[in-house]
């Protein structure tokens, strides 16, 4: 296992900070423990701090044009935060790399930085890259290329042996905030007193640091199940935590990322926390797709998976916080479930449900 954090990271979101499709930015600047993240390059935020320009809260980490000038800046810290990586923090529709990003990422080669990517256009399949790579003795890692076959894992019940509370973090709609969720549930849990893991299904969980984490879009469809399956089963076999938290993707209903099906038929989740965001009427980046109404999304997967939908979280893009808090109200009253927006309130109503429910299982197993 590499030791962490691996290196200081300059993320790589040229035009995309701030939109969803700067979801894995978004994520590391708000937590990593892979890297020690100094600064995001987004010429259209230039100048900001990336932490208030996300949270509202100074995070010391500026944002700089290109990819030169965060270099140049950070050359003239001390020694210990000279970059050692490039994190392309892109999270485009299809996961594929838009041909301006190609130069930069040449750069940051020459300049000598180790380049991440989770993209899947494969940079290391890139002839001119990879030839940049290797004469200036730098590597580049592909976190989306999937493992070799001999490596993956079919499904074999074992999932059964797991007696951890799973806790699924789904979603009505892709970049909606699930994986933020998960990781404040498990920060959560882990300040009570219980012990908690996440298990990370993409690209920026993995980026983030995540200890079980698959790449579940970049696996073979025949082992997605089975994979889903092992790294519950290996965090609860080398852990044993009081609660597993899984991270959701995409949603049930999403023409383009239908995610979620697997992971209620392979992690077989004791409960489900829904996140959705309000505001938005069709699903993301797909005009003249509605998004399904909330209590249908509910039903389906309540009958796909007999879980209970304990709570709701919600995302507040586009809604000002006494929108949000409109919005956390009228939900709690539409669904009859606890309700909140964790990035400004926190998840105890979603603690104390899940409480509830952790406690009403292990007294049935009994």
């Amino acid at each position: 296992m590499i030791p962490l954090p691996e290196g200081n990271a300059i993320v790589y979101c040229q035009g995309a900070y701030g939109t969803s499709n700067g979801k894995t930015a978004h994520g590391l600047v708000r937590r990593t423990r892979r890297y020690r993240v100094l600064s995001v390059v987004d010429a259209h935020s230039a100048g900001q701090d990336a932490g208030e320009l996300l949270n509202g809260s100074p995070s010391s980490i500026p944002i700089y044009a290109d990819v030169a000038a965060a270099v140049e800046a950070a050359d003239h810290d001390e020694e210990t935060r000279r970059p050692t990586h490039l994190v392309v923090g892109l999270a485009p529709d299809g996961g594929r790399l838009p041909p301006e990003a190609r130069q930069e990422i040449a750069v940051a080669l020459e300049l000598g930085l180790n380049v991440d990517s989770g993209l899947h256009d494969f940079l290391s399949e890139d002839p001119g890259l990879v030839q940049v790579a290797n004469r200036v003795g730098v590597a580049i890692r592909d976190i989306r290329k999937p493992p070799d076959r001999s490596r993956l894992h079919f499904f074999s019940g074992k999932i059964e042996e797991v007696d951890s509370l799973k806790i699924a973090v789904l979603g009505t709609d892709s970049a909606v905030g699930k994986r933020t969720t998960a990781w404040l549930l498990v920060d959560a849990l882990q300040g009570t007193g219980r012990s908690a893991e996440l298990i990370g299904t993409g690209q920026t969980a993995w980026m983030q640091g995540a200890q079980y984490c698959i790449v579940l879009d970049s696996l073979v469809n025949d082992f997605v199940a089975g994979e889903i399956e092992h790294a519950i089963w290996c965090a609860w076999n080398e852990v044993r935590p009081d609660v597993i938290v899984i991270e959701g993707q995409g949603s049930l209903m999403n023409p383009a990322y239908p995610g979620g099906h697997e992971i209620l038929a392979a992690g077989r989740p004791d409960v489900v926390v829904l996140q959705h965001a309000p505001a938005r009427e069709e699903y993301d980046g797909f005009r003249g797709y509605p998004l399904h109404p909330l209590p249908l999304q509910i039903h389906a997967i309540e009958l796909l998976s007999g879980s209970p939908v304990v709570a709701i979280a919600i995302s507040h893009e586009g809604l000002n916080e006494a929108q949000a808090e409109a919005a956390v109200a009228a939900i709690e009253s539409e669904t009859g479930l606890p309700c909140c927006d964790p990035l400004r309130s926190g998840v105890d109503s979603i603690l104390a449900s899940l409480s509830y429910k952790s406690k009403t299982r292990h007294d049935a197993d009994r």
